[in-house]
């Protein structure tokens, strides 16, 4: 098993939520984060003072799929996410040794 954590752009959520779940992809777990990349953020003008905005809005979505399936999830996210522009996001990929259902105690692969 594998899971995936991808940073992409908040308005990008909606479609990649549709496009996992028509894929049958389920157990997302979704939060709105703040970070910086390569770019450290913009310059914004408040009442003319100079501000740096150092962190901009992201979306993370978590999930776990089976190691068959990975390539393919990848493959949405990317194709969904991708606007060639700075900012796009990233995705980290990190093995997970087990899963277990609280209500049931199925390990594994079943638990997901």
């Amino acid at each position: 098993m594998k899971k995936i954590e991808a940073i992409v752009r908040p308005e990008k959520l909606e479609p990649l939520k549709d496009a996992l779940l028509k894929q049958q992809v389920n157990g997302l777990t979704i939060n709105q984060v703040l970070g910086c990349g390569k770019q450290y953020g913009f310059t914004e003008y408040v009442r003319g003072n100079t501000i740096i905005m150092n962190t901009l809005p992201k979306i993370e979505i978590m999930l776990v799929v089976p190691d068959e399936r990975l390539e393919e999830i990848i493959e949405t996210i990317i194709s969904i996410a991708q606007t060639g522009k700075f900012g796009d996001g990233k995705i980290f990929v990190t093995e997970v040794t087990d899963c277990i259902r609280i209500r049931t105690k199925e390990r594994g692969e079943k638990a997901l």
